[in-house]
Protein backbone atom coordinates (compact mmCIF):
# COMPACT_ATOMS: atom_id res chain seq x y z
CA UNK A 1 0.00 0.00 0.00
CA UNK A 2 1.09 3.51 -0.20
CA UNK A 3 0.32 6.34 1.72
CA UNK A 4 -0.29 9.77 -0.02
CA UNK A 5 1.90 12.79 1.21
CA UNK A 6 1.06 15.36 2.89
CA UNK A 7 0.06 19.15 1.14
CA UNK A 8 3.12 21.30 1.92
CA UNK A 9 2.54 24.26 4.25
CA UNK A 10 2.78 26.68 0.85
CA UNK A 11 -0.08 25.39 -0.69
CA UNK A 12 -1.98 28.09 -2.23
CA UNK A 13 -5.19 27.57 -0.08
CA UNK A 14 -7.31 29.70 -2.68
CA UNK A 15 -6.09 27.13 -5.49
CA UNK A 16 -6.71 24.31 -3.35
CA UNK A 17 -10.45 25.95 -2.64
CA UNK A 18 -11.29 26.58 -5.91
CA UNK A 19 -10.04 23.16 -7.32
CA UNK A 20 -12.29 21.30 -4.81
CA UNK A 21 -14.79 23.72 -5.73
CA UNK A 22 -14.92 22.49 -9.13
CA UNK A 23 -14.26 19.35 -8.29
CA UNK A 24 -17.24 19.05 -6.26
CA UNK A 25 -19.56 20.05 -8.67
CA UNK A 26 -18.05 17.68 -11.25
CA UNK A 27 -18.52 14.93 -8.85
CA UNK A 28 -22.05 16.06 -8.21
CA UNK A 29 -23.15 15.94 -11.82
CA UNK A 30 -21.38 12.94 -12.78
CA UNK A 31 -23.32 10.95 -10.25
CA UNK A 32 -26.39 12.95 -11.54
CA UNK A 33 -25.54 11.91 -15.42
CA UNK A 34 -24.45 8.13 -14.48
CA UNK A 35 -27.91 8.04 -12.60
CA UNK A 36 -30.07 9.37 -15.10
CA UNK A 37 -28.21 7.00 -17.99
CA UNK A 38 -29.16 4.03 -15.61
CA UNK A 39 -32.73 5.01 -15.29
CA UNK A 40 -32.51 4.89 -19.15
CA UNK A 41 -31.22 1.74 -19.22
CA UNK A 42 -32.32 -0.08 -16.57
CA UNK A 43 -34.70 -3.40 -17.28
CA UNK A 44 -36.29 -3.10 -14.02
CA UNK A 45 -38.09 0.06 -12.88
CA UNK A 46 -39.81 0.95 -9.98
CA UNK A 47 -39.62 -0.05 -6.47
CA UNK A 48 -38.02 -3.27 -7.76
CA UNK A 49 -35.36 -1.44 -9.70
CA UNK A 50 -35.00 1.03 -6.65
CA UNK A 51 -33.59 -2.23 -4.94
CA UNK A 52 -31.84 -3.96 -7.21
CA UNK A 53 -29.82 -0.56 -7.61
CA UNK A 54 -29.08 -0.98 -3.74
CA UNK A 55 -28.39 -4.38 -3.78
CA UNK A 56 -25.11 -3.24 -6.29
CA UNK A 57 -23.45 -1.66 -3.60
CA UNK A 58 -23.23 -4.99 -2.29
CA UNK A 59 -22.00 -6.30 -5.03
CA UNK A 60 -19.28 -3.62 -5.18
CA UNK A 61 -17.95 -4.36 -1.95
CA UNK A 62 -17.72 -7.66 -2.54
CA UNK A 63 -15.49 -7.01 -5.50
CA UNK A 64 -13.30 -5.34 -2.98
CA UNK A 65 -13.04 -7.79 -0.83
CA UNK A 66 -11.62 -10.20 -4.06
CA UNK A 67 -9.28 -7.55 -5.14
CA UNK A 68 -7.98 -7.74 -1.62
CA UNK A 69 -7.52 -11.00 -1.09
CA UNK A 70 -5.72 -11.14 -4.56
CA UNK A 71 -3.55 -8.10 -3.71
CA UNK A 72 -2.53 -10.01 -0.58
CA UNK A 73 -2.62 -13.27 -2.26
CA UNK A 74 -4.33 -15.31 0.53
CA UNK A 75 -6.10 -17.96 -2.02
CA UNK A 76 -3.17 -20.30 -2.28
CA UNK A 77 -5.12 -21.52 -5.07
CA UNK A 78 -4.60 -18.41 -7.49
CA UNK A 79 -2.15 -16.78 -5.76
CA UNK A 80 -1.42 -13.08 -6.57
CA UNK A 81 -4.20 -11.42 -8.65
CA UNK A 82 -4.57 -8.24 -8.19
CA UNK A 83 -2.88 -4.95 -6.99
CA UNK A 84 -3.22 -2.23 -4.66
CA UNK A 85 -4.50 -0.12 -7.79
CA UNK A 86 -6.87 -2.91 -8.09
CA UNK A 87 -8.29 -2.63 -4.36
CA UNK A 88 -7.81 1.43 -5.27
CA UNK A 89 -10.06 1.24 -8.31
CA UNK A 90 -12.88 -1.29 -6.74
CA UNK A 91 -12.97 1.13 -3.51
CA UNK A 92 -14.29 3.90 -5.76
CA UNK A 93 -16.87 2.09 -7.73
CA UNK A 94 -17.82 0.96 -4.14
CA UNK A 95 -18.23 5.06 -3.37
CA UNK A 96 -19.63 5.79 -7.08
CA UNK A 97 -22.11 3.21 -6.62
CA UNK A 98 -23.26 4.60 -2.94
CA UNK A 99 -23.24 7.80 -3.99
CA UNK A 100 -25.94 6.65 -7.42
CA UNK A 101 -27.71 5.04 -4.73
CA UNK A 102 -28.66 7.86 -2.76
CA UNK A 103 -29.42 9.83 -5.58
CA UNK A 104 -32.04 7.35 -6.59
CA UNK A 105 -33.36 7.74 -3.27
CA UNK A 106 -33.24 11.87 -3.27
CA UNK A 107 -32.58 14.94 -5.68
CA UNK A 108 -31.00 16.63 -2.56
CA UNK A 109 -28.07 13.93 -2.60
CA UNK A 110 -25.30 16.84 -2.65
CA UNK A 111 -26.98 18.43 0.60
CA UNK A 112 -27.94 15.19 2.43
CA UNK A 113 -24.12 13.71 2.21
CA UNK A 114 -23.22 17.21 3.23
CA UNK A 115 -25.29 17.26 6.31
CA UNK A 116 -24.16 13.59 7.27
CA UNK A 117 -20.66 13.61 6.86
CA UNK A 118 -20.89 17.16 9.26
CA UNK A 119 -22.81 14.69 11.75
CA UNK A 120 -20.20 11.92 11.54
CA UNK A 121 -17.22 14.64 11.64
CA UNK A 122 -18.68 15.93 14.38
CA UNK A 123 -19.52 13.03 16.39
CA UNK A 124 -16.07 11.53 15.81
CA UNK A 125 -13.93 15.15 15.56
CA UNK A 126 -15.77 17.07 18.03
CA UNK A 127 -15.77 20.78 17.70
CA UNK A 128 -12.31 20.70 15.54
CA UNK A 129 -11.55 23.98 13.94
Amino acid sequence: MTQQAAPSADTDTDTDTATTAATSADLWASIDDLCAWLDTNRPTGGEEGMLLRMLKLSEEVGEVAEAVIGATGQNPRKGVTHTWEDVQGELCDVVITALVALRTLTPDTREVFTRHLARVKERSLGSVS
